[in-house]
């Protein structure tokens, strides 16, 4: 018989390094709770349902995986329910957002965390089905006394991911019981219905949002290929993959002999790469076709089954289509060498042929326009770029100039009413910088025109339909802002379905390539030949720069108006620049008075060794 000490005395062993009987999955969610999370197996915890207001953001930022998911959680309820099973669908957070059980056992599924709005995240709730699954991102069942908390010793779940067409994890669905057989064995038909079910959740979501290009469906066997396939994969109007179901990695890794650890390393290639077909092949893989006939060849030996679905319609204005292997040149213009650039590069490009709102952050003067920019070109879209600066526009004004407003809406108005900023974005791209300064009420309006994909004019009654691709910017940590009440979190987590990180130029590697490439710029504008003293470029990383690119670009420009010649010396620089220089040659000689001991020399300044650390490196450089 399970008891709480006994249960706490084994973790206790496991966690001391002795042998275990349970599966891997459950003894690393032990070590998890125990050393990451400081868990403690004895301190029993009830379930946490999230408040009501906490719950709704949860669904409003879920809202589209719960309409895709509802049919397969209602087949997979209706195949479970007579065993008093409950089926939920949490997201990426472990929040229950939506949910089927038993009104006669409403009491108790609520006690037991199995209800709508419970949160099993790992680090709340310790070892649960949900939690392993969202760390692990593979199904698992946690049976019993696998679970770490010994509240929950009586339950069984079972779970398995969601993954979106770009592999991440979005989504957990979870079957769960109050009770049930000892053996852990009992739960294989658990397992393998919760498996199938997220398979078709994924092929829903990928068919969902590939409407206007081609899908290839694939399976080991021709019998249900055109009403249950194992993955798909979905192609743009030049053969490329654009998106992929998580079981389309292992389907195409099995068929080709490669491997594919995550989606990103597929999406952009042609499917060319995989099977001997390209874009015009598809058509002879559409139902019609005899089933047993569809094969796909790799390397001239057939691989898998296919089964083809055409385009819907004609590709809409502003779809994007996927970039080349390296970054566009719009892209690839922003860096000459630094390697976390390179990498935000390559982010960047997979991102910009796909309409998912993108947060960029990074300092003020980083670049986050010109990065916004340049996803905007590589996406190609028909529509136009429109910028708005909300720190820029008076808060009586913004509203009017996001939305625009109808004929005489208002004393002083334009009588022929005014089109707005989200509307002249529509098939581009509206990039908001400084999204962090919008009013709250402006807030909660932009919300609504990303749920709803319509805007309505100030003082007007009918919407308009948009269809853009949002882009956002700031410099400030907005997760604060939200802490503080200062932005809505629901609006949050919708700018940032993608983060891109801009480094601060104090940080970038490529320096050097930075300033000749702006002094270029300066000659071609001016018609003349600059160049630096070997003195002035050994000051300029010398300085902090914490306007970044835009206090780099204006010190040059700056300089290059005063120097003779073309010659560009410490003293054209700007004065901030050589205090710089300055104050790092002073520490250089203060180091030196401390028989070059950084301890010393940060005692005696009050200030932490790194610090000193730094400030050498950057003078040294």
């Amino acid at each position: 018989m399970i008891t709480i000490d006994s249960h706490v005395r084994e973790i206790e062993r496991v966690t001391a390094g002795a042998d275990s009987g349970r599966d891997p999955a459950v003894v690393q969610s032990w070590l998890r709770c125990v050393n990451d999370y400081k868990l403690d197996p004895a301190d029993a915890q009830d379930a946490y349902i999230v408040p009501e207001a906490k719950l709704r953001e949860h669904q409003a930022q879920a809202e589209d995986i719960i309409r895709i998911s509802r049919s397969g959680v209602a087949s997979l309820f209706e195949q479970v329910s007579e065993q008093n099973y409950v089926v939920m669908l949490a997201d990426a957070r472990g929040v229950t957002v939506d949910y089927l059980g038993h009104p006669r056992l409403d009491s108790q599924l609520r006690q037991a965390g199995l209800y709508l709005g419970a949160e099993w995240s790992e680090n709340r709730a310790g070892t649960s089905a949900m939690g392993a699954c969202l760390v692990s991102g593979e199904p698992v069942t946690i049976h019993q006394d696998d679970h770490f908390d010994p509240t929950h010793i009586g339950l069984t779940c079972t779970a398995a991911p969601i993954f979106d067409t770009l592999g991440e994890l979005v989504a957990v669905l979870d079957i769960s019981q109050l009770r049930s057989p000892e053996s852990k064995t009992s739960q294989q038909l658990a397992l393998h219905l919760t498996r199938n079910t997220a398979r078709r959740i994924e092929l829903a979501n990928l068919v969902a949002r590939a409407r206007r290009e081609w899908v290839l469906r694939l399976s080991q066997s021709p019998d249900f290929i055109d009403i249950d396939p194992d993955a798909a994969v979905s192609l743009d109007a030049r053969g490329r993959i654009s998106g992929v179901t998580h079981g389309g990695l292992g389907a195409l890794a099995r068929a080709t002999g490669l491997r594919f650890d995550t989606a990103d390393t597929l999406i952009g290639q042609p499917i060319s790469r995989f099977f001997d077909i390209g874009i015009d092949d598809l058509p002879q893989y559409m139902r019609g076709q005899s089933a047993g006939e569809r094969v796909l060849n790799a390397g001239g030996e057939p691989a898998l089954f296919a089964s083809a679905i055409s385009p819907a319609a004609p590709r809409r204005r502003g779809v994007r289509t996927p970039p080349p292997a390296e970054p566009s040149p719009a892209l690839a213009a922003l860096s000459h060498g630094d390697e976390a650039m390179a990498s935000l590069q390559r982010r960047a490009a997979r991102l910009a042929v796909r309409d998912i709102p993108i947060l960029i952050q990074g300092e003020t003067g980083t670049g986050k326009e010109w990065l916004a920019r340049a996803i905007h070109d590589t996406g190609r879209a028909e529509g136009r770029f429109v910028a708005v600066n909300c720190a820029a526009l008076p808060e009586q004004l913004i509203e009017s100039e996001l939305f625009g407003y109808v004929p005489n809406a208002f004393t002083g108005a334009d009588r022929r009413g005014k089109t707005g900023l989200i509307a002249a974005a529509d098939g581009g791209t509206l990039f908001l910088d400084e999204i962090g300064d919008m009013p709250l009420a402006l807030q909660t309006r932009l919300l609504r025109v990303l749920s709803e994909g319509e805007v309505t004019p100030v003082g007007g009654l009918e919407p308009k339909p948009v269809r853009l691709r949002l882009i956002s910017a700031t410099h400030r940590a907005l997760a604060d802002h939200v802490a503080a009440g200062r932005f809505r979190e629901d609006l949050y987590y919708r700018l940032n379905a993608a983060t891109l990180r801009l480094p601060a130029l104090r940080d970038r590697r490529d320096f050097d390539a930075l300033v000749d490439r702006m002094l270029e710029g300066l000659a071609e504008r001016y018609d003349a030949r600059y160049r630096l003293a070997p003195s002035a470029r050994r000051a300029l990383p010398r300085h902090h720069w914490p306007g970044n690119l835009r206090e780099l670009q204006n010190s040059l420009d700056v300089a290059a108006a005063l120097a003779d010649e073309g010659l560009i010396g410490p003293d054209e620089l700007p004065e901030t620049v050589r205090d710089s220089a300055d104050r790092d040659t002073a520490l250089a000689r203060r180091l030196a008075d401390h028989g070059g001991n950084v301890s010393a020399l940060a005692r005696s300044m009050g200030v932490d060794r790194s610090t000193i650390h730094r400030r050498l490196k950057r003078g040294a450089g």
